[in-house]
């Protein structure tokens, strides 16, 4: 039985091929033909068929007969066995601390956005705390749906440090910090020097985007 990671590397493998990722890419979004196929990518036959073996075999495509012309047949993408390719260890949702240097943006965005996309309680921390929530922060945590409006900075030493995950959301609290084990560090640049609505809203994409990789769905 192999395991999981010989069952990705075989993946990553059979995707390291342009023309296996082009079907994949083509299949994302719909179904085809093996003719259809042919046709989009500009291979022989014989070449597709083999492309779709190797792709089958990895469990990342299916091929079967059309329900109103069975002498027809269709390849349809296995998304859910996508879905694993990149994977490290994915977490359960539970309590998490987001820590920053002045706790004034990236902590606390991290948090309101950990609380809303896994409905588990979070915190936010600074080494070296602001004596506010940047304006920006906030705006930007608005235009998310998210309300920062009543928070405050906080420094590290005054917050329970007993939750489930702790998360370094910047260089310098990364650096200066006896990191703890199992704790994680995100290098998110900081917006606030920047100071436009465009750096706000990237660092809160940014922060979506690894919340929604890291825990299990």
């Amino acid at each position: 039985m192999p395991s999981s990671f010989e069952v990705r590397a075989a993946r990553h493998a059979a995707l390291g091929d342009p023309v296996r990722l082009a079907i994949v890419d083509l299949l994302s979004v719909s179904d085809r033909s093996p003719s259809e196929l042919q046709q989009e990518i500009g291979v022989a036959s014989n070449l597709l068929a083999h492309h779709l073996d190797v792709l089958e075999g990895v469990g990342l495509v299916r091929r079967f007969p059309s329900s109103g012309d069975g002498r027809r047949r269709y390849v349809r993408l296995q998304h859910e066995q996508l879905a694993g390719l990149m994977a490290g260890p994915r977490l359960v949702p539970a309590a998490a601390l987001f820590v920053c240097s002045a706790n004034s943006a990236r902590s606390q965005l991290a948090a309101a956005l950990w609380t809303a996309l896994t409905s588990a309680p979070a915190a936010s921390a600074g080494t070296h705390p602001a004596a506010r929530v940047h304006r920006g922060a906030v705006a930007a945590a608005r235009r998310a749906g998210l309300d920062l409006s009543s928070a405050t900075p906080r420094h590290l030493d005054d917050v329970e440090r007993t939750p489930g995950l702790v998360v370094t959301v910047c260089d310098q609290a990364h650096e200066e910090l006896h990191v703890g084990e199992g704790w994680l560090h995100w290098s998110v640049p900081d917006p606030v020097p920047v100071g436009t609505r465009a750096a706000f809203d990237a660092t809160v994409a940014d922060l979506r985007e690894r919340i929604l990789t890291l825990v299990a769905s």
